[in-house]
């Protein structure tokens, strides 16, 4: 179910449809469609959420399409294990997009902490940005959040920690290739968590980006799906023939560009599958809290 608040959409998904009918009656007298002050707001959306311990916040970013894809994942990797999806509150600014070209960081960062704070308020207990570009300002919009903020970065080095990897080159650290757009790149999170777990990075060359990659995503866009498909699985090669034991597909823009079944990816790693996979074990723990704690909170 979609409301109107203010300039920004929110998704409120599960949680509202399963909240008792007095719980949505009385969610809708209190005028969430657009009236009043923040603060009223923030205190209408938080009652059927604030007792749910595994109630998740979700910050669209730059990217509504990356956090539907989480999204998605999220829900099948749930039913996968029979489960159900976690609740989840979705907040998405369509304006933010609409701006990116011509905004400076401060105005984007103010943006998605005001959506993170929006969503605190609102009863969630752990927060998660679906998207690479909004994680280049992660640490200022992020500063100060009192709950678990999951990080792209941070779950795939965790993965890759867990995974026991064995260097290619005896003698060496294990290197982790990452495959990503310039303003991934030059963000540098990922370079910075892998090193963190005692990894070497290992990044594209110029030449990678500006005439495989690149390309690839132009091609996509102009829906030649099978030249996208080609240019990645070279760019991924060459990673690969640098010694790297895996590739990070490190840019919303490449997700999904590979068949399920495409032997290239047992060598690749999705941070956005990390993502939910992450979130996911946090939800099932919270769950259990709940679960087990008879004093209804």
């Amino acid at each position: 179910m979609y409301q109107n608040l203010g300039s920004s959409q929110f998704l409120i998904c599960r949680m509202f449809l399963q909240a008792d009918k007095e719980s949505r009656s009385s969610l809708l007298s209190r005028g969430i469609s657009g009236a009043g002050s923040s603060a009223t707001r923030n205190q209408a959306l938080r009652l059927p959420m604030s007792h749910r311990k595994n109630t998740v916040g979700i910050i669209a970013g730059v990217s509504v399409y990356s956090a539907l894809t989480f999204l998605e994942k999220l829900a099948w990797m749930s039913s996968k294990d029979a489960e159900d999806c976690p609740p989840f509150l979705l907040s998405y600014d369509p304006t933010l997009i609409a701006l990116r070209p011509n905004c400076s960081s401060p105005v984007i960062v103010d943006n998605l902490r005001g959506k993170r704070m929006f969503l605190e308020q609102s009863g969630v207990h752990c927060l998660v940005m679906p998207c690479h570009v909004s994680h280049h300002w992660y640490g200022e919009i992020s500063e100060g959040c009192p709950l678990p903020f999951f990080h792209f970065g941070n779950c795939v080095a965790g993965e890759l920690r867990d995974a026991n990897l064995k260097p290619i080159v005896g003698g060496t650290a294990v290197r982790i290739g990452v495959l990503a757009t310039y303003a991934v790149l030059e963000a540098g999170f990922y370079q910075e968590m892998l090193q963190k777990q005692g990894f070497e990075a290992v990044v594209p060359d110029k030449a990678t980006v500006n005439h495989i990659l690149i390309p690839g995503i132009e091609a996509l866009s102009k829906g030649d799906m099978e030249g996208a498909q080609i240019l990645l699985r070279i760019a991924i090669q060459i990673l690969l023939v640098r010694g790297v034991n895996i590739v990070i597909l490190a840019s919303d823009e490449i997700q999904g560009i590979l068949p399920d079944k495409d032997p290239l990816l047992k060598k690749c790693i999705i941070p956005m599958d990390a993502l939910a996979r992450a979130v996911l074990s946090w939800a099932r723990l919270k769950g259990q809290m709940r679960a087990n704690d008879h004093s209804g909170y």
